[in-house]
């Protein structure tokens, strides 16, 4: 009885010895698993989708994939044909392996391996020279160290990302992609099935090499996944009629420019998310490639759409073809300073309107002029004599944009594009000249979006944000323009004719094209998304014959149409934001004209009116009990000739008046701009907050 127990203590000791080395050869030498965490970079665009995957480390396309990511109908015919007792054995499946060493004394040769799904993700991470029994071994062992360090949904994950699949392709949602042309969320039995038998020898079975081999691999499968029952025989032969494709298509490559990068900005990170939209993406891509087949073969297309009301980027092209290198692809234009030509003409104007110098139907001169040395001429070197202000801007002509410049003044339209985030590049040691107002500053594509998106959204700032992390905002602070004179401008553009053969989809847009056919521009926006289009070289060189309107107006047209964004009406017209023929303008407004130095000489000492109450930004209550009529606001100014005429919201008040003050009663709370013009046509505003309490 001693020796009994002696006996088994003995074998207690050596048991627990063998196990207690076990253990520790196990944790002296793990499987090595971060192969599987090797995997390529992704970037996504705002709702999770591909938009560009980048090959891993060793030139592998290997995208992290999980059973959540995939159809269950392929996880089911995979462990049904790999491995069916997946669920069950530890990591090694003896009846498999029982069964595969039976074939291959029956028939002399290996049949099956046997091999478990964990023994694959063994060979996977550590792949063998060759077949032997030594590898196999080593493929158990791995496997046992495989199943203890990881869940069987994990070892699930590991072989969805590494399964080798012919090339450069590894795991199924890079073969979905590449041979399929769909992520592997929703397979069909034919396509499961393909993607279920390719891994068993990827080569031989390549769709794109070896068509007939892949078709006959997959049909064997459905044949005996419906052997088995794990799906119904008539699908199965539904399934095998299908062909399977011959291509091998690339892996998603959109946003070529911002997805480099959002990788270099989070190197570490494997994922990266944008605020783009797939499908905008693709569609303004797609309208880049078309365009870019009809211009000379060194100019590229470039363009960003973003959400007025958010200030998200939701489409960006930084060139037509990031690979083509006649076009410098690799550069982004969208970041790139360049002349903008006429685009920046309705700031000028809404600037004129906001001071209450002009009304749309206001006269102008187009007549040749001298601005201190600076002779302005029109694109096509001829003048239209008088025209109203609102076919000045429609036709840009340039004089008319000079001559409002000239009395706003080139610093103050600078200023209010620093309310909007944006500050253009002017020539070294030079102050703002009117010269700006035709193109002579550098801004980018970008910065140019972003002043019209302050526009269409009434004039408020909108900074947009880079398309990657960067959140868009809402700019606080003065507005870019008064919101009835954003509306003025934009009613204007709104009714510019649309380029020929394009549908005029509620836009109002803008074009312009830079000094010596070096950048041809668009911009437009509906009440939702505004576009910039800039058509050019990326060296700078000139392109005789390119414009603003012939050139990017139609591609601005149809990259909104192939964008998918619903047409969105433009808003409706604010308090106090009318059109007014030239018979109801007030004297002052009907003709803007100013001698050579600004003013009449009679006129020219006299101080240029001024309003002093209310102040400028200043909050006024005007209490009124319930049932009574609001209290009138007092209007007061200093300066000016008379008579004076006062507008408040760009509406005029019933008359004009020889006093310097009048009074004005408003219909309502909120902000209000008050102007005031005298007879030399020189005027003042003031922006202030009503309130008229209960």
């Amino acid at each position: 009885m001693r020796k009994i127990c002696l006996c088994v203590s003995a074998n207690l000791v050596l048991a627990a010895t063998l196990a207690f080395g076990l253990d520790a050869a196990d944790r002296a030498f793990p499987p090595p698993l971060q192969k599987a965490g090797d995997v390529s970079n992704e970037v996504k665009d705002a709702d999770g989708r591909l938009l560009r995957a980048f090959a891993a480390s060793d030139g592998r396309w290997r995208l992290a994939t999980t059973a959540a990511a995939v159809d269950p109908r392929f996880i089911d015919m995979l462990v049904a044909y790999e491995d069916r007792r997946f669920w069950r054995h530890g990591g090694i499946d003896p009846l498999a392996l029982a069964r595969a060493a039976f074939q291959l004394a029956s028939h002399g040769r290996i049949v099956s391996g046997g091999s478990t799904l964990s023994m694959q993700v063994a060979r996977l991470i550590e792949p063998r020279e060759g077949r032997s029994i030594g590898a196999k071994l080593r493929q158990m062992v791995r496997a046992l160290q495989i199943e203890r360090r990881r869940s069987k949904s994990q070892i699930i994950d590991a072989y969805l990302t590494l399964a080798p699949y012919g090339g450069n392709l590894e795991g199924v949602r890079a073969a979905s992609l590449a041979y399929l042309g769909k992520e592997p969320r929703r397979l069909s039995a034919a396509d499961a099935a393909l993607l279920v038998a390719l891994p068993q020898l990827p080569e031989r079975r390549r769709p794109d090499r070896n068509r007939e081999n892949a078709q006959a691999a997959r049909d064997r499968v459905l044949g005996r996944l419906a052997a088995t029952r794990v799906i119904e025989a008539d699908e199965a032969d539904r399934a095998r009629r299908v062909a399977v494709a011959s291509v091998r298509r690339q892996l998603p490559a959109l946003a070529a420019h911002l997805a480099e990068a959002a990788v270099k900005r989070a190197p570490a990170s494997r994922v990266h998310g944008t605020t783009i939209r797939l499908d905008i993406q693709q569609g303004l891509e797609q309208v880049a490639r078309e365009a870019a087949m009809h211009l000379d073969p060194k100019v590229s297309v470039a363009m960003v759409m973003a959400d007025i009301r958010t200030g998200e980027i939701v489409g960006e092209v930084g060139s037509a073809d990031y690979f083509d290198a006649g076009r410098s692809g690799w550069i982004d234009m969208t970041r790139i300073n360049r002349s903008p030509g006429s685009t920046l003409k309705p700031f000028i104007y809404g600037l004129a309107f906001e001071d209450g110098m002009v009304s749309q139907e206001t006269i102008i001169e187009d007549r040749p002029s001298d601005f201190f040395g600076y002779r302005p001429r029109n694109f096509d070197m001829s003048y239209q004599g008088d025209v109203s202000v609102r076919q000045a801007l429609q036709l840009s002509l340039n004089v008319p944009a000079v001559r409002l410049l000239d009395t706003v003044g080139p610093a103050r339209l600078m200023m209010r594009f620093r309310r909007a985030e944006v500050r253009p590049v002017l020539p070294r040691d030079e102050a703002p000249g009117l010269a700006i107002g035709l193109g002579g500053v550098g801004m980018t594509l970008k910065d140019l979006v972003q002043l019209y998106a302050g526009l269409a959204n009434r004039g408020r700032a909108v900074e947009l944000g880079d398309g990657v992390r960067d959140q868009p905002r809402i700019v606080e602070g003065q507005p870019l323009l008064d919101e009835v004179a954003a509306w003025h401008v934009s009613d204007i553009l709104a009714g510019v004719m649309p380029p020929l053969g394009a549908s005029r989809r509620m836009l109002a847009y803008k074009t312009g094209t830079s000094y010596g056919y070096r950048d041809a521009w668009s911009v437009g926006f509906d009440g939702s998304h505004v576009l910039g289009v800039w058509v050019g070289r990326a060296d700078n060189g000139a392109v005789p014959g390119i414009t603003g309107f012939g050139t990017a107006a139609p591609i601005l047209f149809e990259a909104f149409a192939k964008s998918g964004v619903a047409a969105t009406p433009l808003p409706s017209a604010p308090a106090g934001a009318v059109r007014l023929s030239q018979a109801q303008l007030p004297i002052s407004q009907r003709r803007f004209s100013t001698s050579p130095n600004g003013l009449p000489v009679a006129i020219a000492r006299e101080p240029a009116p001024q309003i002093v109450y209310p102040p400028e930004g200043a909050r006024v209550e005007l209490g009124a009990a319930s049932g009574e009529a609001a209290s009138p606001l007092m209007l007061k100014l200093q300066g000016g000739r008379a008579p004076f005429r006062w507008l408040a919201n760009g509406r005029p008040l019933p008359q004009a008046s020889r006093r310097r003050t009048n009074q004005w009663v408003p219909d309502g709370s909120g902000f209000s701009t008050i102007t005031v013009i005298d007879a030399a046509g020189r005027a003042a505003s003031v922006r202030v907050f009503i309130d008229q309490g209960l």
